[in-house]
């Protein structure tokens, strides 16, 4: 038990220590093509070869892959001003199981244009939700959302209605909200290993793209991207990686 505790506290430590650091950024001198100089920390995002985001091609299907069994919850949760993007701290409680393992979530962190890229198309934004085991697994789900599709995200209204304008501050959301509503209705998805998408790039990560996109309406991408001009890394070598789709 005791073992169990201080690594669940000790990858605690480690998620918050990737949030601030050594400073880094999606553009200039700290950007993405800079992280792997920036900090010994960071060493993987350039000589890492299980690095994301990829494009998504190729998919080998795979009928045979665990089903994804989501359990969240309502709760209260903080936003973010983190400097390069939104980042919601949920209360604890919610998870998700795939192939036996318990995943916390533990944050939801936005990015515009969408960080995977689809047969070489990126979207107008995505939703990862990082999530992490008690014996320090990580694992994000990643859910892309299209503008054109139509009218706005109930979630991401609730979310963007406490967006703090300065970086460095957060509010926090006293209602209920379920982050439940940032899923979409058909749990289709890929699957690969790849990294965390921020320093330090830690590898080893399972990442699960929903196939499915969520609608965002014009005004929701307009009020993020008026904070945050870019706020995604640009497409990592596959490095021959396998890719598969459940359906």
């Amino acid at each position: 038990m005791r073992i169990a505790v201080l690594v669940w506290l000790l990858l605690g430590a480690a998620l918050a220590a990737g949030a601030q650091t050594t400073p880094w950024s999606y553009e200039g001198k700290t950007g993405p093509i800079n992280w792997g100089k920036l900090d010994p920390a960071y060493r993987a995002c350039r000589d890492g070869h299980e690095q994301s985001p990829i494009d998504i091609r190729g998919a080998h299907l795979n009928k045979g892959l665990p089903a994804l069994e989501f359990h969240y919850i309502g709760g209260e949760m903080t936003v973010e001003n983190n400097g390069v993007t939104i980042v919601v701290h949920p209360d604890p409680g919610s998870y998700f199981v795939y192939d036996g393992v318990h995943y916390d979530l533990k944050e939801i962190v936005f990015h515009h244009p969408s960080e995977t890229a689809v047969h070489g198309k990126l979207d107008d934004m995505d939703v990862e939700l990082v999530h992490a085991s008690a014996d320090g697994k990580q694992a994000v789900i990643e859910v892309r959302f299209a503008v054109d599709m139509g009218g706005p995200n109930a979630t991401v209204a609730t979310l963007w209605s406490h967006l703090p304008a300065d970086p460095g501050t957060s509010q926090k959301i006293t209602t209920m909200v379920n982050p439940g509503g940032l899923l979409p209705g058909d749990l289709g998805f890929w699957t690969y290993m790849g990294s965390l998408s921020t320093p330090p790039c830690t590898e080893g990560v399972r990442w699960i793209v929903m196939e499915q996109d969520l609608s965002l309406s014009r005004s929701q991408l307009r009020q993020f991207a008026q904070m945050f001009r870019v706020a995604s890394r640009p497409l990592q070598d596959p490095h021959g990686r396998r890719i598969e789709a459940n359906e």
